[in-house]
């Protein structure tokens, strides 16, 4: 995720290369940041629809695990799902990436689309339900811990 210009980018490029799977100038300076936005935004919606998903999976009755094995080869399918979901039914949360910091990359997020009058209300609401979970002590939990806070509030109310 990279912006700047195409001089400095092209001297760049092969060191960066040596380092990750991908690689792309996105546009002028700020376009990498912009970028890593839509990247946060779409993660906070992923990570959410998967918590939601395991813990209907268990209020139903359902084994998430077989559920997983089976919609995770279709549509369902993403990089969350497959690395995160066994920790987050086993309520593993002290790894990964932080929910504090991920509630900065999301505030920066929201205040961008402020300026950009860009609509982001799934993110919003991910944001605040991200509070909750610092709120329950889980600063430093991973992003998956959303689905903590789901589990807990099935326990407190069902």
């Amino acid at each position: 995720m990279c912006g700047g210009r195409e001089a400095a980018y092209a001297r760049a490029e092969p060191v960066i290369r040596a380092y990750t799977k991908q690689c792309r100038l996105l546009g002028p300076s700020g376009a990498g940041q912009l970028t890593k936005m839509v990247n946060q935004i779409c993660i906070a919606g992923v990570v959410q629809g998967l918590s939601e998903g395991l813990s209907f999976a268990r209020a139903a009755g359902l084994d998430p695990f077989a559920v997983v094995e089976v919609i995770s080869k279709g549509a369902a399918q993403s990089w969350q799902m497959e690395n995160r979901h066994r920790t987050m039914l086993d309520g593993h949360f002290e790894h990964g990436f932080a929910v504090e910091w991920m509630r900065k990359d999301l505030a920066i997020c929201l205040d961008e689309a402020r300026r950009n009058s860009a609509s982001l209300p799934l993110t919003a609401l991910v944001d605040q339900f991200y509070a909750d979970v610092e709120n329950m002590g889980g600063k430093r939990w991973d992003t998956s811990s959303l689905f903590a806070r789901l589990e807990m509030l099935r326990n407190r109310d069902g």
